[in-house]
């Protein structure tokens, strides 16, 4: 009778340990991508350092995302001092999680190299901060997706929103900040509990 339990309770421990590898295979697939998520848009970027990548390539980050050009002089410089704001305010035990993001709405002057001197030029030139530029079709979809409205208004100008936009890690856009040195508690809030799931 002992022997014929014993068999037994080796069989249900079997079966469970089945199950339990059964459970642990189907948790670690991946999420597939959400038809809100930035993640399907098919569009080819350029890094500041020449490096061609697509958005999908980010995935698993908190993205925190602006859209500016380097030769502006007024909204930009002041967004700019507004995503550093927020740099500062991270988690510091998270922000590897997060990513900030600079894209231009200017692909034709914002070439690679002129990301990367204006990176240089304002300390972004080092993690977490990414500069992307694509083509003018790229952007303006891009544009489109972050409800930012952009007009050249002179070879070298632009008029332009001033959104800050955080995606979670499937791409999905979650929280918006809107306007120029506003308060940021609320972004930085949303991108600390986004990190922190990770």
């Amino acid at each position: 009778m002992k022997k014929t339990i014993l068999a037994l309770f080796i069989i249900a421990l079997n079966l469970q340990s089945c199950k339990d590898n059964k459970i642990n295979r189907d948790t670690s697939k991946e999420k597939p991508i959400t038809d809100l998520s930035i993640y399907n848009l098919p569009s080819k970027w350029t890094t500041q350092d020449n490096k061609n990548i697509e958005l999908k390539s980010l995935k698993g980050n908190v993205l925190v995302m602006v859209m500016i050009y380097t030769s502006c002089k007024a909204a930009c410089p002041r967004l700019v001092a507004d995503m550093r704001a927020i740099e500062a305010k991270l988690d510091k035990k998270t922000k590897k999680n997060v990513k900030l993001i600079l894209v231009s709405i200017d692909p034709v002057t914002d070439t690679p190299q002129k990301l990367k001197s204006f990176a240089i030029a304002n300390k972004l030139n080092h993690d977490p901060w990414i500069f992307l530029r694509s083509t003018e079709d790229n952007t303006r979809e891009f544009a489109a997706v972050l409800a930012v409205n952009y007009k050249q208004i002179s070879p070298m100008e632009f008029s332009h929103s001033n959104i800050i936009s955080v995606f979670n890690t499937d791409g999905e856009l979650i929280y918006q900040q809107e306007g120029l040195a506003v308060n940021n508690t609320k972004t930085v809030e949303t991108i600390n509990q986004e990190a922190q799931k990770i």
